[in-house]
């Protein structure tokens, strides 16, 4: 049987430029299946919180997906989360991962789950930044979620060491999405 292709490219215009953004899914990504079930979000959602992974990048696919599948594993077998936590990852080959997707809780940022979306860079960007590619994705991102309705028009932007005591997303990363529309103090 032939394998059911998810994925998806979706091209935006920016001041800058067209950004493609394709979104691999799940099951393309090879995802365990949740240990139980997972809230929904109330949709809109007013808050998107950037993080990093604090590994190493990947720069092609088949990387990533290693990472990702790395990532779930240990947040669902040493964390006891039901999931991976974060609702999408970006990697730096320019591809956005599904993790919980638009509509589950995820389990990135304690008392702010039920009412953000948890967006991960994957990598450790307190000294590097991540592709100038990865970045425009997570912009396109954030802009298809407006677009469908799954974030308000007025969602606040927020990096994930406002809301815990962790260098997430790194300085670098950090000082980039502060330059962002709808970044937020608080």
């Amino acid at each position: 049987m032939a394998k059911l292709i998810l994925s998806f490219c979706l091209c935006l215009i920016w001041t800058f430029g067209a950004t493609c953004m394709q979104l691999i899914s799940r099951s393309e990504w090879q995802a365990q299946e949740p240990d139980g079930d997972i809230d929904n979000l109330r949709i809109p959602i007013d808050k998107v919180i950037i993080s990093h992974t604090a590994s190493g990048p990947c720069n092609e696919r088949r990387v990533c997906e290693g990472k990702i599948k790395n990532i779930q594993k240990q947040q669902m077998d040493i964390l006891g989360f039901s999931d991976i936590a974060y609702n999408f990852l970006i990697g730096n080959d320019g591809n956005v991962y599904e993790g919980r997707g638009w509509s589950k809780v995820g389990a990135h940022t304690r008392g702010h789950n039920a009412d953000s979306i948890g967006i991960s860079f994957i990598g450790t960007f307190s000294y590097e930044e991540p592709t100038e590619n990865a970045l425009n994705i997570a912009k396109s991102l954030i802009a298809e979620g407006v677009r469908l309705g799954k974030l308000s028009s007025g969602y606040k932007l927020f990096g994930h060491r406002q809301f815990s005591s962790t260098d997430s997303p790194g300085d670098s990363l950090y000082a980039i999405i502060k330059k962002w529309p709808h970044w937020s103090k608080k």
